[in-house]
């Protein structure tokens, strides 16, 4: 029997938790498939409408439900990519009976689920507005490319960290719901930076999803840019969860599997 390089086993396995992650989320609930793809419109749908109703003379350059509408999707991806991590483990457990299939294989199975999702959403965002003819013209499309593929890595660092977290102290799950309503409203998803007065500005900035919301739209608009992102600073929370978290799986990787 010809063995099979590690390469070739990781794709093989990537493909069938791909599918076997897909399958669950969507064959289980037919509302659950519903609400995937429906979220993020009514999410864009009701901040639009309170956009209106709270700043009914606006006369800002900017197409607000495009704006809500990228940043939603960013945000929305960064929030499930780290909480159906942290779940990874757990729901997985059984698996893990299979030399082939290692913890971390769960993880980049689900990102990969979570970004086919995005892509799918970011589809229908860009069929809706060539149809009602939004303002859909990017400044900067590679780096609003960027702006994603960084912030999933910088999602994937995070996510190991709590998936790890929650594989010892389940309890951490209601931790991070509420943290992340919270880190909602203070990532720049509703605003731009720049709209900000100085002082709330410099309490934004420490939060560092909210350099990535920036990068995004900035990119994105014509009339914003990224003047408030500090490159250096996401690049090292990005390295530090990621080194972090993989420092942790390599240590732990034999206690995850056991539990």
């Amino acid at each position: 029997m010809i063995a099979r390089k590690p390469l070739y086993i990781f794709i093989a396995v990537q493909r069938a938790l791909f599918l076997r992650e897909l399958g669950m989320r969507f064959s289980t609930s037919k509302m659950g498939l519903f609400w995937t793809f429906i979220e993020p419109f009514m999410q864009v749908l009701m901040f639009v409408l309170i956009h209106a109703l709270v700043f009914p003379t606006s006369a800002s350059n900017i197409d607000m439900s495009v704006f809500f509408a990228l940043n939603f999707t960013a945000y929305n991806m960064f929030r499930n990519i780290t909480m159906k991590s942290m779940g990874a483990f757990r729901a997985n457990h059984a698996l893990f009976i299979y030399k082939q299939v290692k913890p971390i294989d769960t993880i980049f199975a689900r990102i990969s689920v979570e970004i086919f999702i995005t892509g799918i959403i970011i589809s229908l965002f860009l069929l809706i507005g060539l149809y009602f003819d939004f303002d859909i013209n990017i400044k900067n499309i590679p780096m609003v490319t960027v702006g994603f593929i960084w912030l999933i890595l910088f999602s994937l660092g995070m996510g190991l960290i709590l998936a790890i977290s929650d594989t010892y102290y389940p309890s951490v799950g209601k931790i991070v719901n509420i943290f992340m309503m919270l880190l909602m409203f203070g990532s720049a998803i509703f605003y731009s930076i720049e709209m900000m007065p100085t002082e709330v500005q410099n309490f934004l900035l420490i939060n560092p999803l909210t350099h990535f919301m920036e990068i995004i739209h900035g990119s994105y608009f014509y009339s914003l840019d990224d003047q408030f992102v500090d490159y250096t600073y996401i690049l090292l929370w990005t390295v530090s969860y990621l080194f972090g978290g993989l420092w942790l799986y390599r240590h732990l990787e034999e206690k995850i599997i056991s539990l």
